[in-house]
């Protein structure tokens, strides 16, 4: 089953959202290039490399920065929206300063230490299910002690269970793991005692897997144990059944097969090189009743503005005072994303009774 309509139409805002300001701050030639005297001095040891496919080294330094950000805003910010989108999750952070006093009980503290000890010394293997049974037990007397305050990029909650997942960059920082695991632990126990009766699942997930070869493999396979033994002492503190990577994370959010594939298609008919003509066409309020505003709207399925192009007249009726007209007349589009204030304000205009 593919995606929603309503789906689409918010990865594909959020596709235009990266490259509307990605646009902004994209180096031009090699005039205002910030100032790298170390980088380029570096660089000289790699001009025979070079020769041939950078002839610009300011620009190229300015283009890997550039790159950076992209790479800073795709991990921050794009994948946790695709994500909630896709599950109906959000952000959710558990920490002293938001709830109190976080606690898990002194046994489950014990009990976490005594596995991280184990991991540690590779005296155990990573093992989800033995793990969880040693968390996940009521003790008596109960003496509770703080829990560590973590975070999950991905949460979300149904009748019986919770699922939490902690999005990760394909190449996580070495020694990061110890930390991750110690963190995950512990949070599965305060979310045992948070959300009685229900399955806690806590995993650590990747976007995509970098060891895929795009030569003879497709881009939204994955490799899971190539993958995860290409990171610093990924496999000695987490078990295979707690990850989750490329095709395999987003099929699990959306709850259907080729999703990464859906989200790829979307980005690859936004991310044109005429992006930003288009773009600024849908910023023109003057073309609202041009056919090709329409056209563009429907090619990146922004089906929430296309139904207010379509009831224009009758919209058009219904707008009596000036406020409402005003309201009308705001810019659908900016680089920030759609205004759906905007659009609340008149589709309830339109579902009002005569």
């Amino acid at each position: 089953m593919p995606l929603t309509n309503q789906q689409k139409e918010k990865i594909s805002i959020e596709v235009i959202r990266v490259l509307a300001t990605k646009f902004d701050d994209f180096p031009i030639g090699s005039t205002g290039n910030r100032n790298a005297p170390f980088h380029e001095a570096f660089l000289n040891a790699f001009s025979n490399k070079l020769a041939g496919k950078v002839s610009d080294v300011p620009f190229f330094i300015s283009l890997a920065s550039w790159l950076h950000g992209l790479n800073t805003t795709l991990g921050q910010t794009f994948f946790e929206n695709v994500a909630h989108i896709l599950c109906n999750g959000e952000k959710r952070e558990y920490t002293s300063k938001r709830l109190g006093n976080l606690h898990i009980t002194q046994r489950q503290k014990s009990t976490i230490n005594n596995i991280m000890s184990n991991l540690s010394t590779s005296t155990t293997t990573p093992n989800l299910t033995s793990e969880n049974n040693q968390i996940f037990q009521n003790h008596v007397p109960l003496t509770l002690v703080k829990a560590i305050d973590f975070s999950a990029d991905v949460f979300y909650e149904t009748a019986n269970e919770i699922v939490a997942i902690e999005l990760k960059s394909v190449k996580p920082n070495s020694g990061e793991m110890r930390g991750e695991k110690m963190k995950i632990l512990e949070g599965k126990a305060a979310l045992y005692r948070l959300f009685p009766g229900k399955k806690i699942c806590f995993y650590i997930g990747f976007p995509f897997d970098p060891t895929v070869n795009p030569a003879c493999e497709d881009v939204t396979d994955y490799n899971k144990p190539r993958f995860l033994g290409s990171i610093i002492n990924m496999n000695k503190y987490f078990d295979n059944g707690e990850t989750l990577v490329a095709s395999e994370l987003w099929d699990f959010l959306s709850e259907q097969s080729n999703t990464m594939k859906d989200i790829l298609e979307i980005i690859n008919k936004i991310a044109t090189p005429d992006f930003l003509l288009k773009f600024q066409l849908l910023q023109n309020n003057s073309e609202r009743r041009n056919p090709t505003y329409t056209s563009q709207l429907i090619e990146w399925n922004l089906v929430s503005e296309k139904e207010l192009i379509e009831k224009e007249a009758l919209l058009c009726q219904r707008l009596t005072t000036s406020s409402l007209q005003r309201v009308y007349n705001k810019i659908a589009f900016d680089k920030n994303g759609y205004n759906w204030e905007r659009y609340g304000i008149l589709k309830n205009v339109l579902n009002r009774p005569v």
